[in-house]
């Protein structure tokens, strides 16, 4: 049964919570959008060690690993080149006392609104569980999307690839209404 079944464009996708029999296509969505989009920004290297840690011999474990530590995944599934294929995910996590996200969607289908509805999902988690506010560690290729989701620039850093590699990121939050709460002042 899916969460949300949305066409966007000309790519229909359903949305899920994700379980860890689909960790290897959480995995081959995360590569692939390392691939094509952070290629965008990053440099050859940085690309390949960004997505060493997703090589098929272990790829799924890391997601599996990590849903057993709590860590919410969501998926968009849809059809690319006839196939059904997860199309991107997001996560929500607790990480020292911060609610933290990341969204991830294959080149192929990036602009399709897909991003978008993964990371309300992934939102709505952390509201569920108490967050006011969420945070990201956003690459370069995601800096634009997470703004247009409400996230404000906290400050430029880097990020410590598996490799022990920096990669240039932004770090970023964005305050959450919570059930009951207000905006107007």
């Amino acid at each position: 049964m899916s969460d949300h079944s949305p066409e966007v464009g000309t790519m229909a996708f359903e949305t899920r919570r994700a379980g860890p029999s689909d960790a290897d296509a959480i995995a081959a969505a995360h590569q692939d959008s390392i691939r094509s989009l952070g290629s965008l920004f990053y440099s050859p290297e940085v690309v390949e060690e960004w997505g060493a840690g997703l090589t098929k011999d272990n790829r799924g474990d890391i997601y599996v690993r990590a849903m057993d530590r709590g860590e919410a995944f969501f998926i968009a599934v849809g059809r690319l080149n006839g196939e059904l294929t997860v199309l991107g995910f997001a996560s929500h996590r607790v990480e020292a006392g911060e609610h933290r996200t990341a969204v991830y969607v294959r080149g192929a289908a990036s602009r399709c609104g897909i991003g978008s509805a993964l990371f309300r999902l992934a939102e709505a988690d952390a509201i569920a569980t108490g967050g006011t506010s969420i945070h990201v560690a956003a690459s370069l290729a995601a800096i634009e999307f997470y703004q247009a989701h409400g996230f404000q620039k906290v400050d430029r850093g880097e990020h410590r690839l598996g490799s022990g590699r920096l990669m240039p990121c932004v770090f970023m939050r964005k305050d959450l209404m919570t059930p009951g709460s207000c905006s107007i002042r």
